[in-house]
């Protein structure tokens, strides 16, 4: 009978143990993910081919992942930098068209 106890208290602790290492889990993922936003923020300034650079990356990560959560969240990097990238292209066409109009203008 005592050992039984001890055995379904075992259960229970390994039980518990578990759960707690799932929300301990989610709670470093959210970190993590915390970290990757700030990192994203930093990387604001890259010239295009670092961020072509850093595409490439993130895809051969992404083909390689077989994590749903990571998989999105490389995703959500990678949309990111498509943004980024397309800044960068706009702001660099504009400049183009200034320049233009002003060697048409002499």
């Amino acid at each position: 009978m005592i050992e039984e106890e001890k055995r379904e208290g075992i259960e229970e602790t390994r039980e518990a143990i578990k759960k707690e290492g799932t929300k301990a889990g989610k709670v470093a993922k959210q970190q993590e993910d915390k970290e990757a936003n700030a990192d994203t923020a930093k990387e604001k300034k890259k010239d295009l081919s670092e961020i072509f650079t850093d595409l490439d990356t993130l895809l051969v990560k992404m083909e390689g992942e077989e994590s749903l959560e990571k998989s999105f969240a490389i995703y959500e990097k990678a949309v990111s930098l498509l943004k980024e990238a397309n800044s960068s292209i706009d702001r660099i066409e504009k400049q183009v068209r200034i320049l233009d109009s002003e060697k048409e203008e002499a």
